[in-house]
């Protein structure tokens, strides 16, 4: 499979591209746990179909630790026991936060008050912020269908 665009060979892609991954940089200086940042994207990346990120997160969470068990069980966190109650309100809330168009109403009161009871207000800002970031890349990705498989352990620094 070829990507319809060169993202990374593009001089607009490249300049474009600095502003997301400065946003992702601030959420990564923030105080939300790294292990949550990984799930968060890994969810939001399987509901959006972007193989190019589910490879990227599945990867970097592997790299930094995390067992292959919850990798492989975000899909199914509902019925899944290894998630800490911090994470499943994380990832309710990745759900939600992407499915926007599911839901008239958005996000529920109930899952943000979840959320909330676990993240203080600057995790809960980063939280929304990756959420928000990890879609449009999801976006770009999947619309210039950049393909997947080849991504190595911090290979974007």
């Amino acid at each position: 499979m070829n990507a319809r665009l060169n993202l990374f060979g593009n001089d607009f892609a490249a300049k474009a591209l600095k502003h997301f991954i400065g946003v992702s940089q601030a959420v990564k200086d923030s105080s939300l746990p790294a292990t949550t940042r990984e799930l968060v994207q890994l969810r939001a990346s399987q509901i959006n179909g972007c193989a190019f990120c589910v490879d990227m997160h599945t990867k970097d969470a592997a790299h930094a630790g995390e067992s292959s068990v919850r990798l492989n069980l975000v899909a199914a966190w509902r019925e899944a026991t290894v998630f800490t109650e911090a994470e499943r309100a994380a990832l309710e809330l990745a759900e939600e936060g992407t499915r926007l168009a599911d839901a008239a109403g958005g996000v529920s009161d109930d899952v943000w008050a979840n959320v909330a009871k676990h993240y203080d207000e600057e995790q809960l800002t980063a939280l929304v912020t990756l959420i928000a970031t990890i879609n449009a890349f999801n976006r770009l990705n999947v619309i210039t269908q950049q393909p997947a498989g080849d991504y190595q352990p911090g290979q974007f620094g």
